[in-house]
């Protein structure tokens, strides 16, 4: 193991926490009430095994391409696997034999593709809705108005369950204003299954707005791991 890329890790990892940690004090929340998604993209299954030595548990990946080798390549590790990217339909069966909870669900043909794969795996994979708070689905995730619609399809497809819902902050827009609107439509979701607890909000740059608006799940890899680099496998 290299020992300085441990330190670098250790390091970003206690600034993570500790920015989490300030973040839900402000909130009025409890640190445990929020979870740590370190997304590696970009880095080695090395980095990988250098945070679950530090105790991070949650790892999040945006390409299956480089997902399911870091994943074979980390099978002996206690880890949940979180797919966070836009996820095509063809490259389903493949994530569907790692992911533990799939964060980008946003249209009914990629609902009935992963319970398809999921049950042929014999595994049940946690669903997220994903938002596009602005109305735009060209970057990924479903209208406001079609998030209901979406969770009731998850919660009745075989093969996976519905967790609850995700966005990106819309560019140009203050993150705090954003998240609220998740958090309306998360409550909404709730009122019909209360088991869809989950809020995944916030990356390295505004995860302390999206915790002050219930973020449950927070993305980071920048802030964790340092500037992305070309993946060599």
């Amino acid at each position: 193991m290299d020992v300085t890329r441990k330190t670098q890790i250790a390091a970003g990892l206690a600034e993570v926490e500790a920015r989490i940690a300030e973040a839900c004090a402000a909130a009025g929340r409890a640190r445990d009430e929020v979870t740590l998604v370190a997304v590696t993209k970009t880095y080695p299954a090395e980095d990988v095994r250098i945070l679950a030595g530090l105790g991070v548990r949650e790892i999040g990946e945006n390409r299956d391409q480089e997902a399911s080798v870091k994943a074979r390549e980390c099978a002996d590790l206690p880890l949940t696997w979180h797919f966070v990217g836009q996820l095509q339909t063809n490259k389903v069966r493949s994530v569907a034999a790692y992911a533990d909870v799939v964060h980008s669900v946003d249209r009914s043909r990629l609902v009935a593709a992963i319970g398809r794969e999921a049950v042929r795996a014999g595994r049940r994979i946690s669903c997220l809705v994903q938002v596009a708070l602005d109305d735009d689905p060209a970057r990924g995730g479903a209208r406001a108005a079609d998030v209901p619609g979406l969770a009731e399809e998850i919660a009745a497809t075989e093969g996976v369950r519905l967790g609850g819902v995700m966005a990106v902050a819309p560019l140009g827009e203050e993150p705090g204003k954003a998240f609220a609107r998740l958090r309306d439509l998360a409550l909404a979701v709730q009122a019909g299954h209360p088991g869809a607890t989950i809020i995944s909000a916030g990356m390295s740059g505004d995860l302390a707005q999206a915790i002050a608006h219930g973020a449950t799940h927070v993305r980071v890899g920048t802030a964790l791991l340092g500037r992305r680099k070309l993946f060599v496998r």
